[in-house]
């Protein structure tokens, strides 16, 4: 099949992106690669710029990581355009891909072998080939509903370990204090820069442990992730108000703040 396509190539170390151009050339020579970026965040800002049919995203890149900025783009992907297909592209890392073969991801290893790319290339032209023969008002939203579901099953959390306890005392630093505060009493859990925020009814604290550590160690049926960068104790909400343009946004019992609901994380919120 040759059919042409565009692509964004997500990848930090220059020579393994211009190795995979170059295999991609021989592979698929109608593909035009519309921009080659480093890090998360400029695939991201491109991405959602050029609008490329199709993403190579390395895994392990500065800042955000390509599940990263694969969850970004889901959230952030505008209303009615076909979201791209994304191959993940990763060194040998056993777990990721256990969960990418479980989840069905497509998914490079690296060094890339032209024999891999190829069984790839004719996936992704498939799938590319299948959404140019959906009606317009399906397949938007079947593909951007089918890569939400992917991305919810690889950042999820892991699993306790067996008769691990749940986090029960936040320690912060405070001037020359450690605070302890119980995590019964936390509402809301949000990501600031280096930094997550621990906000009580009427305190907040700052803690250096990344979020993405911070999940495993609570207990999933209590607190709720509803954005990238946010986890919500699941009895402290309120209500929840969907503006005119459809998103999501969480008002909390206890807490003056609205908190936005990434649409990755919106089908928690379903009248029962």
């Amino acid at each position: 099949m040759t059919m042409n396509a565009t692509a964004l190539i997500a990848e930090d170390e220059p020579l393994l992106a211009a190795a995979l151009q170059a295999e991609l050339a021989h592979a698929w020579p109608q593909l035009q690669i519309v921009a080659t970026v480093g890090h998360g965040a400029a695939a991201v800002q491109q991405a959602l710029a050029l609008r490329p049919q199709l993403l190579f995203l390395d895994i392990r890149m500065p800042g955000q990581s390509g599940l990263e900025a694969a969850a970004e783009l889901a959230d952030e992907w505008p209303e009615g355009t076909p979201f791209p297909v994304i191959v993940f592209v990763t060194a040998y890392d056993q777990y990721a891909l256990q969960a990418f073969e479980a989840q069905a991801v497509d998914y490079l290893l690296k060094p890339v072998l032209p024999e891999r790319l190829a069984r790839t290339v004719q996936r992704v032209q498939g799938l590319l080939a299948q959404r140019g023969n959906t009606p317009d008002s399906t397949a938007p939203d079947t593909a951007l509903e089918h890569t939400m579901n992917q991305l919810r099953a690889l950042l999820a959390p892991a699993a306790h370990a067996p008769g691990a306890e749940p986090l029960r005392v936040i320690q912060a630093s405070v001037g020359s204090l450690i605070r302890l505060i119980p995590v019964d009493e936390v509402v809301v859990f949000e990501a600031a820069d280096k930094y997550v925020r621990v906000l009580t009814r009427d305190a907040e604290v700052l803690i250096r442990t990344p979020l993405k550590d911070l999940l495993p160690q609570l207990d999933a049926s209590v607190f709720w992730q509803v954005h990238r960068g946010t986890v919500v104790r699941a009895d402290a909400i309120h209500s929840v108000h969907r503006d005119e343009a459809g998103k999501l946004s969480l008002r909390l019992r206890e807490r003056p703040e609205h908190w936005p609901v990434s649409r990755l994380y919106a089908q928690r919120f379903r009248a029962m």
